[in-house]
């Protein structure tokens, strides 16, 4: 494989960070590594590193691979608990950029000099990340807004960075076991997507309007929301919030406030926006969410969001509950089937390591159990059985270890697994009133039409094959009078329904034809076909409630 040149001083710096910390396999193609030093020219594998230095190192080669850090701290199936763990403490700050770039950038982005647009507009930020940095100013209609400005010539640094990475997961994955086995490529075009979304700041206004009109309905809760004409792609003006991180909480303030109720309001919340409304805030850390002055929660960075299609929705708020009650079968099932299986994918052995995780879960007591934590065990058990779950899953459980996270700083006796329990039948009621709409209804009319439409045809095809002797069944049973007298309450049920099918379809063609004898003002003979259709249709009903539920009858003798 060849490199390119412009990229040469990267690509020793990666594979400085890897082979530091224990992937060196990844890199054992690309050359002799040997002579690599630190910065202090001490031996690259002359101490075994801690995942904090590991944190560190991530750190000190910029925002991209900060960007990589928070993403990883979700793969469980890539990386062990201590790693995860220094990972998920990733702080995303840096050293701020001049006030004359931001000056530039500003003015540049919205087409308007700073002192034309802002009648205060404070030098020093309020903090500094590794994609930007936010400043307090005031509107010239005296509204205080943040001002949040992207970092001069951020776009084309990370853009070189993820064609080296790029280059890099496209090589292991063709020459390593472990980039075959962790779809490597996959996992930077998960990265690649969230990163282009946090550069897009007015793709990130869109998000803070959805999110904001999606959680009107929570009281203590508040979304900054844009300032429309102040925003552009470097540039996002928001409604400012008084107020402080929620890991800088006064002690005295703690007294006026109930937590508890606050860290179940945002989790049924969240729960919400990942359940109901498709689209949620995938990086709820300490550093985005606030308490206000009022004391209520507010959300202010939302770069990085999450979106579920319907479907996912419904096999995720299976999988969550089948967790927090402890059904290590329906778990395993489900998570197998929203994921990919590879070649050497040991199900046996997935399904146990499932089994004790859910086992440990109910061992504990109630306050110790933690559903976002179960989720990334489920991911590392199918990364080392060779299962490659999905990214919806792996985002999701990062979203819920962080919320479960702030709802022991509001309220350290806080239980998610339980307010997933409690919340679960509000959500079913949202989601089923989402789906009730006249489309959806309008759907379903047209499905039935089609149905009684094509019935007809249907049911002669079986018929013929019938005649034919084409049908063959093939069993083996010890008990093949209760299968027999089964398959005859089946057949006598299923001519049932398609005598009633056929009445109601006689009858809705009837209705054309106009008589003298009418029922209610409808021609008679087709309300006599449609009544004794009812009839028909009660009766199988009750044939089926009252025969089944009572139980098989004992075959005779």
């Amino acid at each position: 494989m060849i490199f390119k040149t412009k990229h040469l001083p990267r690509y020793r710096d990666i594979g400085r960070l890897f082979w530091r910390h224990g992937r060196a396999e990844v890199f054992r193609h690309f050359g002799d590594f040997s002579n690599l030093r630190d910065h202090d020219d001490a031996p690259l594998n002359d101490k075994d590193p801690t995942p904090e230095e590991f944190v560190a190192d991530l750190e000190k080669m910029g925002p991209t691979f900060i960007k990589l850090g928070q993403i990883l701290s979700s793969r469980s199936d890539l990386f062990p608990e201590p790693y995860l763990r220094a990972l998920s403490k990733l702080q995303d700050k840096c050293e701020p950029f001049p006030f004359e770039q931001v000056e530039e950038i500003v003015q540049h982005e919205l087409g308007v000099r700073l002192s034309k647009a802002f009648l205060e507009f404070d030098e020093k930020p309020l903090a500094a990340a590794s994609l930007g940095q936010v400043h307090r100013a005031i509107l010239r209609d005296g509204r205080k807004v943040a001002v949040k400005v992207q970092r001069p010539h951020i776009r084309k640094q990370i853009a070189e960075d993820l064609e080296v990475l790029d280059e890099i997961a496209t090589f292991a994955e063709a020459h390593t076991q472990i980039g075959r086995e962790h779809h490597l490529r996959e996992v930077l075009d998960q990265f690649r997507k969230s990163l282009v979304q946090e550069l897009d700041y007015k793709r990130e206004a869109d998000h803070l309007t959805i999110v904001g009109e999606n959680l009107r309905e929570f009281p203590h809760i508040r979304v900054v929301q844009p300032i429309p004409d102040y925003v552009a792609r470097g540039v996002l003006t928001m409604t400012y919030l008084d107020g402080c991180k929620i890991t800088e909480i006064n002690p005295v303030v703690r007294l006026d406030f109930n937590g508890g109720a606050l860290a179940d309001e945002l989790f049924k919340a969240y729960l919400k926006q990942i359940l109901v409304d498709g689209i949620f805030h995938a990086d709820p850390h300490p550093g985005n969410i606030f308490i206000t002055d009022d004391l209520k929660i507010g959300l202010l960075d939302l770069g990085m969001i999450g979106r579920l299609t319907p479907g996912m929705q419904e096999t995720l708020l299976k999988l969550l509950l089948a967790v927090s009650e402890g059904r290590a079968e329906d778990s395993a099932d489900i998570a197998i089937r929203i994921s990919e299986t590879s070649d050497n994918f040991d199900e046996l052995v997935f399904r146990r390591h499932i089994g004790d995780l859910v086992s440990r879960m109910h061992d504990n007591t109630l306050a110790q159990m933690d559903v976002g934590r179960a989720l990334l065990e489920v991911g590392r058990a199918a990364g080392e059985t060779g299962l490659f779950v999905s990214s919806e899953l792996t985002m999701l459980s990062k979203t819920l270890l962080q919320l479960y996270e702030i709802g022991r700083v509001l309220e350290p006796e806080f239980n998610p697994n339980e307010a997933v329990r409690r919340h679960v039948t509000g959500i079913l009621k949202q989601r089923l009133k989402k789906d009730f709409t006249p489309g959806n209804l309008f759907t379903t009319i047209l499905d039935v039409k089609e149905f009684t439409q094509q019935l007809p045809s249907r049911v002669m095809k079986i018929l013929d094959v019938a005649a034919k002797g084409q049908i063959e069944l093939k069993m083996r049973t010890e008990d093949t009078l209760r299968v027999l007298d089964g398959f005859q309450k089946v057949a006598n049920r299923v001519a049932a329904g398609v005598v009633l099918a056929a009445l109601i379809v006689g009858a809705a063609l009837l209705m054309q034809v106009h008589t003298t004898f009418t029922i209610f003002g409808y021609p008679g003979f087709a309300m006599l076909c449609f009544i004794f259709a009812a009839a028909g249709g009660l009766w199988l009903l009750f044939d089926i409630l009252w025969r089944d539920i009572k139980g098989p009858k004992k075959p005779r003798m």
